[in-house]
């Protein structure tokens, strides 16, 4: 870790070892749920686990509440290196109505706690408790309007990567009973995936201006358990139980991989999907060559084409 990327990232780090991560202010949004408002789609905040600050950020589009048509449910786990952002930053909020206006579908926004302050594998804790906590709510924007039979993970960046970690628990029954939820698949946008071994898009993109090799190490310091290396089972792919990945074809799950030939962490996504394939897992995938690492979230006509290829990975 170089001293130039913990001044990016506003590191402390104090005398016995530990660091502090300085956030930056970023801009929020509240939700909107009165019906009178001009606007497509309705959200509103649900405590998870008040003793962990967890919460979800509800996404319902207005169309949904006109007619008896239930809609799919993605339960989506945002990125940032899992070190910062929030369901209810803005960027993310944006996103997440454009989701659930594009695809038709109600879109759960999951906060789950970061790193440092709490280390892998809390996101992925939160997130299978979360499903837990979707399967016995009587919140009735999911019990009137939710199909529990079409339920989706997705994440972009580290958002995948707690979508895929969670994902793997839950087909492999660690996780216990989700019923009545069932889930069809996995979508998952430029996962956010590590080693130690550098890829070819790593070097030659290490001084990438939307994530260096720098910040991407130092996040993943924050990240893994104190001590453990970009080798560790949180992180790199190679490290996971392939049982579990044939879990996940066993359940039938698809998974839809995306990314952009300008991400440095485009190999390891490649990897995933060749990974997936060997498993027997059914595997879609588009990779552009344009793009940077989370192009979809700052460019609309990219996040117009990333919720095409979503509702139709869903229909199909």
């Amino acid at each position: 870790m170089s001293d130039h990327s913990e001044e990016h990232m506003k590191i402390i780090r104090k005398p016995d070892g530990t660091l502090t991560l300085l956030r930056k202010p970023e801009s929020r949004s509240l939700p909107q749920s009165d019906p009178t408002l001009s606007i497509t789609v309705l959200s509103k905040d649900l405590t998870i686990n008040p003793h962990n600050d967890t919460w979800l950020r509800l996404f319902l589009p207005k169309q949904g509440t006109n007619d008896n048509k239930k809609l799919p449910l993605i339960v989506f786990f945002h990125g940032s290196g899992f070190v910062t952002s929030s369901a209810a930053s803005t960027i993310f909020h944006d996103f997440c109505v454009n989701i659930a206006d594009g695809a038709a579908a109600v879109v759960a926004s999951v906060e789950y706690r970061l790193a440092p302050e709490h280390r892998l594998p809390a996101a992925y804790d939160d997130a299978v408790e979360t499903f837990h906590w979707i399967k016995s709510s009587q919140d009735e924007w999911l019990t009137k309007h939710v199909d529990y039979s079409r339920c989706y993970l997705m994440g972009n960046s580290a958002g995948a990567t707690i979508a895929y970690y969670a994902g793997l628990r839950i087909a492999s029954g660690e996780v216990g009973d989700l019923e009545p939820l069932k889930i069809q698949g996995m979508i998952l946008r430029q996962p956010y995936i590590g080693g130690t071994q550098r890829t070819e898009s790593e070097l030659r993109l290490e001084n990438d201006a939307v994530l260096p090799l720098s910040d991407n190490d130092l996040m993943w310091e924050l990240a893994l358990p104190v001590g453990a290396d970009r080798d560790h089972e949180y992180c790199n792919l190679t490290a996971v139980d392939g049982w579990r990945i044939e879990k996940v074809r066993d359940q039938g799950w698809r998974v839809m991989v995306s990314g952009c030939g300008g991400d440095p962490l485009v190999d390891r996504d490649r990897e995933l999907v060749k990974l997936l394939e060997e498993k027997g897992v059914c595997v879609v995938s588009d990779f552009e060559e344009e793009g940077c690492h989370g192009i979809e979230l700052t460019d609309p006509n990219k996040a117009k084409t990333l919720i095409r290829l979503i509702k139709h990975f869903m229909s199909s």
